[in-house]
């Protein structure tokens, strides 16, 4: 009897530190870790092109995708998690999927930025899931690559290749899913 009340009183104990550190490890339901990659991203973003600089003060909103893996042997796919901002503020994260399939070979790692020029290109993300289909491309981020960019239905997409090698002829689309700050995945 005695045993069992010990280990109650470090399995409570040990229960009341996993939650303080939980609590600490996040400000305001937002983990920093999470904010800190987004903002990495959007600098090196910056760096490679700065009139990006212009998207990212003129957008009603934007979600970055820090980091994408990508992989493929024929028949493809792509993951991500990422945060949505509006009006420069973070306000939710965001989950991405890739599928695809056709002449693919390869895998690497990607940053991805997707411009909302209106408050209605974003609630249209935040409202339901959200496709890119096939036809719709994305900018790779390079000195200049943004000046001649623009916004087709109201959003925009940049993408910049972290790592790995991939040959890629094929089809597919991209599928996003929104998730309010104070609401997990």
């Amino acid at each position: 009897m005695k045993n069992l009340k010990k280990m109650k009183t470090r399995f409570l104990t040990l229960l009341s530190l996993v939650i303080i550190t939980s609590a600490q490890a996040q400000v305001g339901g937002w983990d920093p870790e999470a904010i800190e990659k987004a903002e990495k991203a959007i600098n090196e973003f910056k760096v490679k092109d700065p009139d990006l600089q212009k998207f990212f003060d003129q957008a009603y909103g934007y979600v970055v995708f820090p980091s994408i893996g990508k992989g493929a042997i024929v028949f493809g796919g792509a993951h991500g998690r990422g945060i949505v901002f509006e009006q420069g503020e973070p306000i939710g994260n965001a989950k991405i999927t890739q599928i695809s399939w056709g002449l693919q070979l390869g895998g690497q790692s990607y940053r991805e930025v997707i411009f909302f020029e209106t408050k209605k290109a974003l609630e249209s993300f935040k409202d339901s899931d959200f496709e890119f289909a096939a036809q719709i491309s994305a900018v790779a981020a390079a000195a200049g690559a943004s000046a001649d960019a623009a916004y087709e239905n109201g959003v925009t997409v940049f993408t910049m290749t972290k790592g790995g090698l991939m040959y890629e002829a094929s089809i597919g689309g991209q599928k996003f899913k929104y998730f309010p700050e104070d609401q997990s995945e």
